[in-house]
């Protein structure tokens, strides 16, 4: 997944995420406004242990609506409680009887003239509950403090795209991604329908195990349970048109759709932030070469201003960078992405990788092309911890495009796959 090496040196206390959904609690802050006229119901979504991509359809499937008049924020973690803000186009208070859905509770808040976008994401409240941890009371709260002292001192934790961002049990969406910026689309689909991990069940791997080796998409939909069905909606299309990979990409919900290039771009950036580390260089320190984002007075980054730090301007950069008013960023590159902004370390990363900035225009499925754009390296988060015998308590916010898991992974120091 591209992160590869940790900030701080000292042992965690590893143990366990989400031992079970009420470990894991996150309630959305937006900054959509709401109103009581307009074409779209908003509505607080509080859900146990569902995948996102998986509620929309269902919601919309009850309302007997396309999942594209659903729109969101964000997605959130499926093993965990959480609480969300959803518009849904053309429906009444009323309509939303139809969903009796498990687990789900809906309340509606109010109207809005346009959908809840991503950019309405303010970010998330965390109350994360550790089990299972590795150490008694004591060497857990030494630990931590040694942690928490490391990432004061660095400015922060690095700015991975978390575990989630690519599947722990099935870390799929970056290698479609990179197939599809290959031009690759039969491999990106086969890759999605039919390549197995040690993590899933017997019975899924002999299911996709069957499909790899044959491309018998009919005996496909016979071998896969229902819950796959999203790999299924590919293959019942490449049945109906065999060879249109775009189309059995396109019979994927949008959101999930366009998750995979994204995802490939976030593999690329962890590289690149993982190259930057393993090489001893700060970070949250500019340096020549680098290039920063600017900063709001109370510390929020703005990547869409951006500009290189040079031997002319560095000093003007320094004296910004000691007033927190600037801070590196990277590229989750795409085709809009000037070669010359990306540091060398990031060059090579890219160089690695065999595509170019060009590859991120897509032809043949236009709509997953990207820009692309820049993030922070460095993640801004002081945790409040309580500490129990065999269990710690974390509560901490974050701003949105940010992962809980990149700030418990050092404190915790754990196998990947006890923090899913």
């Amino acid at each position: 997944m591209g992160i590869e090496a940790y900030l701080t040196d000292g042992d965690g206390f590893g143990g366990r995420l989400r031992a079970s959904p009420a470990d894991f609690v996150v309630e959305e802050a937006t900054s959509a406004k709401i109103c009581d006229s307009g074409g779209f119901l908003v509505i607080m979504v509080r859900k146990d242990n569902w995948e996102t991509h998986h509620l929309i359809r269902d919601m919309s499937r009850q309302l007997g609506i396309s999942d594209e008049r659903i729109s969101i924020a964000g997605t959130k973690d499926k093993r965990a409680i959480t609480t969300q803000m959803m518009s849904i186009y053309g429906v009444s208070q009323d309509d939303l009887k139809k969903i009796t859905l498990p687990r789900v509770e809906i309340t509606p808040i109010g109207r809005a003239g346009r959908p809840i976008l991503l950019g309405d994401l303010k970010g998330n409240k965390f109350d994360i509950r550790v089990a299972e941890i590795r150490t008694d009371k004591a060497a857990a709260e030494l630990a931590a403090g040694h942690i928490s002292t490391g990432i004061a001192a660095s400015g922060g934790v690095p700015n991975f795209f978390g575990y989630q961002r690519f599947g722990i049990r099935r870390p799929i969406t970056h290698l479609v991604g990179e197939k599809l910026v290959q031009g690759n689309l039969e491999g990106a689909a086969i890759d999605y329908i039919a390549r197995s991990f040690p993590g899933e069940s017997p019975e899924n791997q002999d299911a996709r195990g069957y499909v790899w080796e044959t491309r018998d998409f009919r005996k496909g939909i016979e071998l896969y349970p229902l819950n796959l069905r999203y790999e299924r909606a590919m293959m019942h299309r490449l049945i109906e048109k065999p060879g249109d990979y775009a189309g059995a990409f396109r019979a994927l919900p949008g959101t999930l759709m366009r998750l995979f290039v994204s995802a490939y771009q976030s593999y690329l950036f962890n590289k690149m932030l993982s190259h930057r580390m393993l090489t001893g260089r700060s970070i949250s320190v500019p340096e020549e070469g680098d290039r920063v984002c600017f900063c709001s007075r109370d510390g929020v980054p703005d990547v869409s201003k951006t500009e290189k730090v040079t031997a002319r301007n560095r000093q003007d950069v320094a004296y910004l960078y000691k007033r927190k008013r600037v801070m590196p960023v990277l590229p989750l590159v795409g085709k809009k992405t000037n070669i010359e902004d990306i540091d060398e370390a990031g060059r090579q990363v890219l160089d690695a990788s065999g595509v170019t900035t060009g590859s991120f225009e897509l032809p043949r499925i236009p709509e997953l092309s990207s820009a692309g754009l820049w993030r922070p390296t460095t993640l801004q988060v002081a945790p409040s911890l309580t500490f129990g015998e065999g269990w710690v308590e974390a509560r901490f916010f974050l701003t949105s495009g940010s992962y809980a898991t990149t700030v418990l992974r050092e404190y915790m120091k754990a196998d990947p796959r006890q923090m899913e």
